[in-house]
C-alpha cells in the first residue's frame, strides 16, 4: 500500500520531534532540578501550583505532548499502531500538563488524594505506559526499518521493567527516593528513545524505480515471442513447406502404367 504521506512531510515531523523532544526535556530538567530535585521526590511536583518554575515545567510538558505528535506523524505507514499509541501518549502528557497535583503530588494507598490529584496522575501514567507500548510495537512489528527496531528494543528491554518496578512501588513503598529515582529512570530511556528515533526517521529514504513501485505498469511480455520457440515455428514451417514441395516431386516423376 503506497504511503499517503509525502516522505519530506514525514521528515520535517521528524526533526520537529527531535527539536520538541530537546526542548521539553531542558525545561522539565530545569524545573525539576529547582523543585523536588534531581533524586527525589515525584518529578510531577515540579508543577506545583506557586513552584518558582511551575510554568517552566508546564510548558515543557506540553513541548513534549508535541514531541509525540510529532514522531506519531513521523512514523512511516506501516507501524499505524506506534502512531496510534504516541498520539495517546500526547493526550495523556498535555492533560497532565493542564491538570496540576496538589504539594507532594500525594498518590493511594499511602495518601489522600484530591481529585486533581488522580487525574493527573492517572494521565501521566497513561503517557508513559502509551510510550513504552509503541516502542515495543516498532521493536516487533516487521514493517519497521532494522534500525528502528534495534532502537526501540534496546528502549523496550529497559523501560518495561523499569514501568513494572514503578507500579508495584506506588503501590508498596509510595513517595520517596526509589519510586522518584525510577520514575526518572523510565522518562529518561523514553525520551532518549524518542530523540533517536526521531533522528532516525530524517535520515534520507532510498528512492525505489519506478517499475518496483506498487501499482506501477509493467511492460505486457504475454505476447513476445521468445527467440528459441520463434527459430522452432519458423524452422517447424520451413520443414512442413519443403516436405509439401518433395512430395509433388515424386508425383510428377510418377509415369501412368
Amino acid at each position: 500500500m503506497p504511503d499517503p504521506v509525502p516522505g519530506r512531510v514525514r521528515t520535517a515531523a521528524g526533526w520537529a520531534a527531535a527539536g520538541c523532544v530537546l526542548v521539553g526535556t531542558v525545561a522539565v530538567t530545569v524545573a525539576v532540578a529547582a523543585g523536588p530535585g534531581l533524586s527525589s521526590g515525584y518529578v510531577s511536583e515540579a508543577g506545583v501550583t506557586g513552584s518558582a518554575f511551575a510554568s517552566t515545567y508546564r510548558m515543557g510538558v506540553f513541548v513534549l505532548a508535541a514531541a509525540l505528535l510529532s514522531l506519531a506523524a513521523a512514523l512511516p505507514a506501516a507501524l499505524r499502531i506506534a502512531a496510534g499509541l504516541l498520539v495517546a501518549g500526547a493526550a495523556g502528557a498535555a492533560l497532565s500538563g493542564a491538570v496540576t497535583c496538589s504539594a507532594g503530588c500525594p498518590l493511594p494507598p499511602f495518601e489522600a488524594t484530591t481529585p486533581a490529584d488522580l487525574v493527573h496522575a492517572g494521565a501521566s501514567i497513561a503517557a508513559a505506559g502509551a510510550t513504552v507500548l509503541a516502542m515495543l510495537v516498532v521493536g516487533f512489528l516487521r514493517p519497521a526499518t532494522a534500525a528502528l527496531r534495534r532502537v526501540a528494543r534496546g528502549a523496550a528491554v529497559v523501560a518495561l521493567p523499569v514501568a513494572v518496578l514503578v507500579a508495584l512501588g506506588l503501590l508498596t513503598v509510595g513517595r520517596g527516593a526509589l519510586v522518584g529515582g525510577l520514575e526518572r529512570l523510565l522518562l529518561a530511556v523514553c525520551l532518549g528513545w524518542g530523540l533517536v528515533t526521531a533522528l532516525l526517521l530524517t535520515r534520507p529514504r532510498p528512492d525505489v524505480p519506478a517499475a518496483l513501485r506498487p501499482g506501477a505498469d509493467r511492460p505486457d511480455t504475454s505476447a513476445a515471442v521468445q527467440p528459441g520457440a520463434s527459430a522452432g515455428v519458423r524452422t517447424g514451417a520451413d520443414g512442413d513447406q519443403e516436405s509439401a514441395e518433395r512430395d509433388e516431386r515424386v508425383a510428377g516423376s510418377r509415369t501412368p502404367v
